[in-house]
C-alpha cells in the first residue's frame, strides 16, 4: 500500500515512527524540503555551468532557451535544490568564475535559518484615532482589556499611543506621553509583566525609557531605529528591538509607493538597520516587513508570499496585517468585516516563516494556531 503524504507533515515523528536512528533524521530531514532561489543577471557562462553541477547532484537550474548558446550576456535564472544539494552545490560555486563565487555567498546566507515558536501580540491603543476601534482603551478599560488578551492567549501586549495609519500625524512626544504613562503606571502597578511581555509602539526616548524602566522588554519601533537615542535606550535596557520596514512617512507612505523588486529593497534595508543595530549593542532583534506601509497590493502580496527570504538573517518575523486595507482591496469589506481575511493571511504568514502575529483579535488568532499545530502533528 502507498499513501501520499502532505509536504507539511510532522518529518520528525514519521522518521521516528519509522524507526530512523536520531543522528540520521537531521540528515534525511535536510533532503526533504526544496529550495527555491531567483538569481538575477546571471552571466550565461556561469548559468551553463551551474546547471551542469546541478543536474550532477540532482538538482536543476531553470534558465532561459537562449542560455545554451549564449545569445545574450546575462540571463535570469530559477535554482532548484533542497538543503543537502544547497551546502554541495555552495561549495562547487566557489571555485566557479563568471561571478559565481559571489552568489555562491548570497547562497551560504539561508543556511542561517532557525525554526522558532509562533507568538501572538495582542494589540491595544491608547489613542482615539488607530483605524480600529474595537483596540482603542484608556485607564481601568486599558488594564481589563490586557488581562482579556492574556487570558484569550496573548504571548505579547503591544501598548500604542498614536495612530500609524496612513495620512496620521505624529502628536508629539509631550502628547504621547500623556496617552501611554497611566496605562504603563496600572501595568507596573499590577505586575501584569509577569504574566506576558510587554512591548511599546513608539519611536519616543521618553516614552520607551519610561516602559522599560516598568517592565518592558521589546522596543516596537516602526523608524527602525533612526533616533540614535532610541537605539542608546535599547541597548541599555537590554531591550529586545523590533526592525519595521516603512516607505516614507505616515503622513505621505501611501501616496503612489514604487519598488523595482520589494524582496529585496527590504532585504536592503534590513541589512543597513540590523547592522545599526548591532553597533549599539543591541542583540534580541525582530524583523517586521510593514505590511501597509508604503506598500501597494501587489507588494504586501508579495512579501507575505515570500517571507521565507528573510529568514535569512536568523531572527524573528513579525506580520502584522491585523483588519488592514490590503483586505478591503481583494474584496470589499469595512474594518469590521476582516477577521476572516486577517485569519487567511496570518495562516499564510506563518507557514511562511513569519513567528509573530500582531493582532487586533487574540482569542480567534489562539484557535487557528491551536487548530493548526492539531492538523500538522
Amino acid at each position: 500500500m502507498v499513501k501520499r503524504l502532505d509536504d507539511k507533515s510532522d518529518f520528525y515523528n514519521i522518521c521516528k515512527k519509522i524507526g530512523v536512528s536520531e543522528g540520521g533524521i537531521p540528515i534525511l530531514k535536510d533532503k526533504s524540503e526544496l529550495y527555491y532561489f531567483y538569481i538575477k543577471d546571471l552571466k550565461t557562462p556561469a548559468c551553463n555551468i551551474l546547471k551542469q553541477d546541478l543536474l550532477s547532484i540532482g538538482a536543476d537550474l531553470v534558465v532561459s532557451k537562449d542560455t545554451v548558446t549564449c545569445k545574450k550576456a546575462v540571463s535570469d535564472a530559477l535554482m532548484i535544490v533542497n538543503k543537502k544539494q544547497l551546502k554541495s552545490i555552495i561549495k562547487k560555486m566557489k571555485l566557479q568564475p563568471f561571478g559565481l563565487k559571489a552568489v555562491a555567498e548570497n547562497l551560504k546566507e539561508h543556511l542561517s535559518e532557525k525554526e522558532y515558536e509562533t507568538k501572538i501580540m495582542g494589540v491595544l491603543n491608547a489613542n482615539e484615532d488607530s483605524f480600529f476601534a474595537g483596540s482603542r482603551f484608556v485607564g481601568k478599560e486599558a488594564v481589563s482589556h490586557i488581562e482579556k488578551l492574556i487570558s484569550e492567549g496573548a504571548d505579547i501586549i503591544d501598548i500604542g499611543g498614536v495612530s500609524s495609519r496612513p495620512g496620521s500625524v505624529y502628536v508629539g512626544e509631550e502628547e504621547e506621553f500623556k496617552r501611554v504613562r497611566p496605562i504603563i503606571d496600572e501595568i507596573y502597578k499590577e505586575k501584569l509583566f509577569e504574566k506576558a511581555v510587554f512591548s511599546l509602539d513608539s519611536f519616543s526616548p521618553k516614552c520607551l525609557k519610561y516602559a522599560l524602566e516598568r517592565g518592558f522588554k521589546i522596543v516596537n519601533d516602526i523608524t527602525a531605529l533612526e533616533n540614535d537615542e532610541v537605539a542608546k535606550i535599547a541597548s541599555e535596557y537590554r531591550a529586545t528591538v523590533v526592525l519595521m520596514h516603512k516607505k516614507g512617512t505616515t503622513l505621505d507612505m501611501q501616496k503612489d509607493p514604487k519598488y523595482d523588486d520589494v524582496i529585496l529593497e527590504v532585504d536592503e534595508f534590513f541589512k543597513q538597520r540590523i547592522q545599526k543595530a548591532k553597533s549599539f549593542g543591541i542583540k534580541e532583534i525582530i524583523l517586521d516587513v510593514g505590511i501597509g506601509f508604503g506598500k501597494r497590493l501587489e507588494d504586501n502580496l508579495t512579501l507575505i508570499k515570500n517571507l521565507k527570504h528573510f529568514k535569512k538573517f536568523g531572527y524573528e518575523l513579525l506580520v502584522g496585517a491585523s483588519r488592514k486595507s490590503m483586505i478591503d482591496m481583494i474584496i470589499p469589506s469595512k474594518v469590521e468585516e476582516r477577521l476572516p481575511g486577517t485569519l487567511a493571511i496570518h495562516q499564510e504568514s506563518i507557514r511562511n516563516g513569519a513567528s509573530v502575529i500582531r493582532v487586533h483579535d487574540v482569542k480567534e488568532h489562539k484557535q487557528m494556531l491551536e487548530v493548526l499545530k492539531a492538523i500538522n502533528e
